[in-house]
């Protein structure tokens, strides 16, 4: 079997969620022994294919993006050649630049799309695009949801349940570095033995802005790893909230962003809106058994993060909630690492990527017979 996942980013190029779970799935699929393809698009000038962890990623020149949506005259004639030796196409919504190369080529092969979001941002370019929308989820065989939570919250998925499945995004624990005593001593030494970390691609949604009003009368070290396109307006609101606990670190090399999270007292997810479809890092705060905080927006954040039992769940956009909940945990270190062990029993029953690889290969046999 080979299949052809399709999406506006990868690795190496983005280090985002939707990557990371191609990114499992593609190298899980090889340990199968399915033949695994991805496709995306890349701002740079670089090899066109690329050799990844057993399997292959072909990328292709953008020319511009308008509303987050990259486009690409070659993706068209790549996407053709690619899709012509697949036996699976399997796509990653939203991208609506997606389904125009999926109708132009014409696509009869099998497919799947994991739906890793609603639109939520772009109402007004949502209406011109509804209908193009609608028919390339009528035209898919299967849509896959990534949480129960997401799939009664969703409006649009509502209308697909004939052909809906739900796999929750699983990780691959050994493929994370494991930093060494050096590397973890240097973060020690830098920010003690108690703090908290939000690790994640500094975007609208995901409620900085709210996790830097809750920060205020706190002295509690904050540490933001993750760079992304509201970096310098968080700078500016910290700096003119005089927060002094908080640390803007940046992209990091995955060792660092490891050795922070095993040293972490707790790990802060404080999106706020539906965007936030899943929530990867928070994920990978389980996975090292750390309490979490998160908010109650209908996604699989709550998914992941169950209320009172691996962490605190907040209602969105609430600083004083947020603000109670830190220090909650801050105030209570022996709740707090027991909520951290549960995090982690929940991580290996529920979340691993060998479950979510199984899956989708299943789903891949049921649709070609």
């Amino acid at each position: 079997m080979r299949v052809l996942h399709f999406f506006k980013t990868s690795f190496p190029d983005s280090m985002g969620g939707t990557e990371q779970v191609i990114h499992q799935l593609a190298r899980g699929n090889s340990l199968l022994g399915i033949k695994t393809d991805v496709l995306s698009l890349t701002p740079h000038t670089c090899p066109a294919t690329v050799d990844m962890d057993g399997y292959q990623t072909h990328r292709v020149r953008r020319r511009f993006e308008v509303a987050s949506t990259g486009f690409s005259v070659s993706a068209f004639r790549r996407f053709a050649e690619l899709a012509e030796r697949a036996d699976v196409i399997h796509y990653h919504y939203p991208w609506p630049f997606m389904d125009m190369v999926h109708f132009a080529n014409r696509v009869k092969k099998p497919t799947v799309v994991t739906y890793h979001s609603d639109i939520i941002r772009q109402k007004r370019l949502l209406l011109i695009y509804r209908p193009l929308q609608q028919r390339f989820l009528a035209s898919v065989d299967k849509i896959v949801a990534t949480s129960s939570n997401y799939v009664e919250s969703s409006q649009l998925l509502g209308q697909y349940t004939t052909k809906l499945s739900v796999i929750p995004i699983g990780l691959d624990k050994s493929t994370y570095p494991e930093p060494g005593p050096k590397k973890l001593t240097y973060w020690r030494q830098r920010f003690g033995s108690k703090f908290f970390l939000f690790v994640g691609v500094l975007r609208y949604y995901k409620g900085l802005h709210i996790l830097l009003e809750a920060a205020q009368g706190l002295d509690y070290p904050i540490v933001i790893v993750g760079a992304g396109p509201i970096e310098r307006d968080l700078r500016c609101q910290a700096k003119a909230l005089s927060l002094t606990n908080i640390h803007f670190l940046g992209q990091l090399p995955d060792t660092d962003k490891v050795a922070l999270l095993m040293l972490c007292s707790g790990v802060l997810f404080p999106s706020h809106l539906r965007s936030e479809a899943f929530g990867i890092a928070l994920l990978e705060g389980a996975m090292y058994g750390k309490p979490m905080i998160s908010s109650e927006i209908g996604t699989g954040t709550t998914h992941i993060n169950i209320a009172n039992e691996t962490g605190l769940v907040v209602p969105p956009s609430d600083s004083f909630a947020l603000r109670q909940a830190m220090r909650y945990l801050w105030e209570h270190p022996k709740e707090s690492a027991a909520m951290g062990v549960r995090a982690a029993e929940r991580y290996w029953s529920h979340f691993t990527a060998t479950k979510m690889v199984r899956s989708y290969a299943d789903l891949y046999q049921k649709i070609i017979n």
